[in-house]
């Protein structure tokens, strides 16, 4: 039998949201990449929801953007209705959503993918990754332990006790091997994956394509600890079928706010599709109570962890049965397809269930269901395995990122896959790292999260996860971050110089008004009373002014006489800035704090068995998560702030090995 290699510098193992973002990143910092997928047919698929952003999501979507990534520009080409949400609330929680084309959404992806230099896409199922052992090492340490912290650490020493290896390729099913320098994981929910409708199974990926069932062996024996979640999509069902007179219609924004900050607001003002919202009713929930039995949820059939903020129709039932009525939205996936997404009703209920539930739904009395409900369960790692970087902590050149890391949702995968493609290719070409803290982005909120904490179900991004979600908002994450983004390499010149000269404009025109004073004179009272604003004893600064909440920047054009055109998006920042200024400060400096503690780093070489003082537990704990900082130290569960002074005094002395 003859060999076949080919030889290239990464290998992104799937091409979903998380896939694209990565292999697009490599691609484009100048690295020979291939892209592997069970079907080129599923890049960028949306097998649930067909939309982008939403709360919170919104935000990890624009600092994709900020970082040089592509969803946010894929979606302002595809989406079809387009809503900020939150807009009653402060700026910290605005969150762009869009509903998607879905067939449009991905085919846009896919041919951004198939022009990429230096990208290859290829069909084929990854069987088994290959590598190099390196070198050897162990935690043995757990008598003092209570059982349940025994039983972790033992689970996480097969991890480690081989010790260090390096990746160096990847095999297909078909047997040919792929040298690389570095691989990254974005298999989704394939790895294994079975779906569920009733006492119906059929073990395949999401819509029926294939899945992979071959390269959770090779994880394994890499020393990869493995676990099952599962999650669920609802119902689609015939427009044709839908009595929409009977439901409340949703729509878009009047004015369309884009995505990216690339995209010009003027064209992507267009026509957009309605949604629609109902409800469920006691009947629904009557037919769900009496068919539990047959849910694979409460049969026991199902062995993996489902998300506890998108949970089923059933669940909602039977954890929420004091309401009376849960909200349905109808979506449509779609311009050229009838097909209308149940969003707030998956499950995995029968068919014949399925069938007589949504049609207890006002609207939904004749509805025809085009494809059934269904869960699926996949495989997934412990993603405390990984460094922040979301390289493994044991596996030299081996990343991972998207749902495999046990997380939920297209946007959170897409930030993922974004970080692991950046870094893979700073690996390959010896550079440093790029990391993203708490306090800077819902991105390193998110992958934070990720590697400190146990997540029992598969995590989703919410606003509540930030601490400083006033400093982190979705409408400054250019500002945040495009320094970040040209650093790493994946904004150009024109891009970061345009940036600058924003910092400059809002920066100036802060000063500027707080600068101009306006008098009490009569003038300045008649324009107060128009507003019903209390008027001026005194003369006081047109910042001073903006503070009132009756008040704004638009609104001061009147009295301004001095003002010069400046961007929507400059004068946006400038308004914030100004109104929220004291909350603003005082976050800041919590974030200062915070910082002194992310600074101080722990070196990887570092024998927590010589740390004196230390508890054991600690002492495994730390030893088990290799923490990267005192601050994600700080995060982690079993060690208290006791601990963490006796590591501080310990670092202020170590010399290293």
């Amino acid at each position: 039998m003859m060999e076949c290699k080919e030889i290239v510098d990464i290998c992104v193992v799937g091409a979903g949201h998380a896939g694209c973002e990565a292999a697009l990143a490599c691609a484009r910092l100048g690295l020979k990449t291939v892209i592997f997928t069970v079907s080129v047919d599923s890049i960028a698929l949306m097998p649930c929801n067909p939309n982008i952003g939403g709360s919170s999501k919104g935000h990890l979507v624009r600092e994709l953007d900020a970082l040089g990534g592509e969803m946010g520009k894929n979606i302002d080409k595809t989406f079809i209705q387009s809503k900020m949400l939150n807009k009653s609330k402060g700026p910290a929680v605005h969150s762009l959503r869009a509903q998607a084309d879905k067939a449009e959404y991905s085919r846009s992806m896919r041919n951004i993918l198939e022009n990429q230099e230096n990208l290859i896409i290829k069909q084929a199922e990854i069987s088994s990754l290959l590598w190099d052992e390196t070198s050897s090492s162990g935690i043995k340490e757990t008598s003092s332990l209570g059982m349940e912290e025994v039983n972790e650490i033992h689970k996480f020493t097969d991890t480690f006790k081989e010790g260090k290896k390096k990746i160096t390729g990847v095999k297909t099913f078909t047997g040919i091997v792929y040298e690389c320098s570095a691989v990254i994981l974005c298999t989704g929910t394939y790895l294994k994956a079975r779906c569920l409708c009733g006492e119906s199974i059929t073990y395949t990926g999401p819509n029926g394509l294939q899945a992979a069932n071959n390269l959770t062996d090779s994880l394994k024996e890499l020393g990869i600890e493995i676990k099952r979640f599962k999650t669920g999509t609802p119902a689609r069902i015939d427009k044709r079928s839908v009595d929409f007179s009977k439901m409340e219609e949703q729509f878009g924004d009047d004015k369309i706010v884009p995505f990216s900050f690339s995209t010009d607001p003027e064209s992507i003002q267009k026509e957009q599709i309605s949604c629609y919202l109902t409800y469920t009713n006691e009947s629904t929930h009557e037919i769900i109570r009496n068919n539990l039995d047959r849910s694979p949820i409460y049969a026991g059939i199902i062995e993996g962890t489902g998300p506890r903020y998108c949970p089923s129709i059933e669940d909602k039932v039977v954890k929420f049965y004091d309401k009376e009525r849960h909200q349905v939205f109808i979506e449509p996936e779609g311009i050229h397809t009838n097909e209308m997404y149940i969003s707030g009703m998956s499950s995995s209920l029968p068919e014949d269930v399925q069938i007589a539930m949504y049609r207890t739904v006002k609207g939904l009395e004749n509805c025809n269901i085009v494809r059934n409900a269904y869960a699926i369960e996949y495989d997934c790692i412990d993603a405390r395995q990984l460094y922040p970087t979301l390289e493994f902590k044991n596996i030299t050149g081996l990343f991972s990122a998207g749902q495999l890391n046990g997380s939920s949702g297209y946007e959170e995968a897409a930030a993922q896959g974004l970080v692991a493609g950046i870094n893979a290719a700073m690996s390959v070409m010896e550079k440093e790292h790029i990391t993203f803290d708490r306090s800077e982005s819902y991105i390193g909120v998110l992958i934070d999260d990720l590697v400190t904490k146990d997540n029992k179900e598969p995590y989703r991004m919410m606003t509540s996860r930030a601490e400083y979600r006033l400093l982190l908002r979705q409408d400054n994450a250019d500002l945040r971050l495009g320094k970040k983004g040209y650093k790493a390499g994946l904004i150009d010149e024109k891009v970061y110089n345009d940036l600058i000269k924003k910092e400059y404009q809002i920066k100036n025109e802060i000063k500027r008004l707080k600068s101009t004073m306006i008098g009490a004179g009569k003038e300045t009272q008649v324009f107060l009373e128009k507003y019903n604003s209390s008027p001026l004893k005194t003369a006081a600064s047109l910042a001073e002014l903006i503070c009132r909440p009756e008040l704004d920047y638009e609104i001061l054009y009147e009295i301004d006489k001095d003002r010069k055109s400046l961007p929507a998006d400059v004068i946006v920042q400038v308004e914030i800035e100004i109104k929220y200024e004291g909350y603003i400060i005082r976050q800041q400096r919590q974030v200062e704090q915070h910082k002194k503690m992310e600074k101080k780093l722990i070196p990887e070489s570092l024998d927590y068995d010589q740390v004196p003082s230390l508890r054991i537990e600690a002492r495994q704990k730390l030893k088990l998560y290799k923490p990267v900082s005192v601050g994600q130290a700080s995060r982690i569960s079993g060690v208290s702030p006791a601990d963490l002074t006796v590591l501080l005094i310990y670092l202020e002395h170590y010399k290293g090995g």
